[in-house]
């Protein structure tokens, strides 16, 4: 008897659906999430909406009555406020051309700037570094910066396999 009575509410509740998505215009049952309010904010979303069909149906049948059935032009609820994305384009940041670079990087070896030449100049991997060296070696060219450069990716990478270990 008490199945029964959920086979009616489930009834009742598919009749509810369908008719709010008719009057939303809709043609799925997703469709309807817009107008279904939260208390976080924004619109329920549509996992939300198939969970309280079988959890809480009582719930959801009272929020498609309010905020659908009962008003005469449901509108749809503006969607929660989501923070950017990693992959946006972040409009604060400056694009500087490989060009541009080179000239911060030439103005900061002419003004000494070593922590800014660190930065500007570009990362190299270890093996890349080793083959230049060598190159300035057999060239009879020293170059300090490429030295300091290998020190630093030799410390660091100890740095990490020891913490590793």
């Amino acid at each position: 008897m008490i199945q029964d009575k959920h086979q009616t509410n489930g009834h009742e509740l598919e009749n509810l659906i369908d008719s709010a998505i008719k009057k939303v215009g809709g043609k799925k049952e997703n469709d309807i999430c817009r107008y279904l309010p939260t208390g976080s904010g924004g619109y329920i979303h549509h996992f939300t909406m198939r969970k309280m069909k079988h959890e809480n149906p009582k719930k959801l049948v009272t929020m498609i009555r309010q905020h659908i059935l009962n008003e005469e032009k449901p509108t749809a609820v503006p969607p929660k406020p989501r923070a950017a994305r990693g992959s946006r384009k972040r409009r604060d940041q400056f694009l500087f051309t490989k060009e541009d670079i080179e000239r911060m990087l030439n103005m900061a070896r002419l003004a000494g700037d070593k922590e800014m030449i660190r930065k500007l100049t570009p990362r190299k991997d270890l093996k890349q570094i080793k083959r230049e060296l060598i190159s300035s070696i057999r060239h009879n060219q020293i170059d300090h910066e490429l030295w300091n450069c290998y020190v630093e990716t030799v410390t660091t990478a100890e740095a990490i396999s020891s913490n590793s270990q």
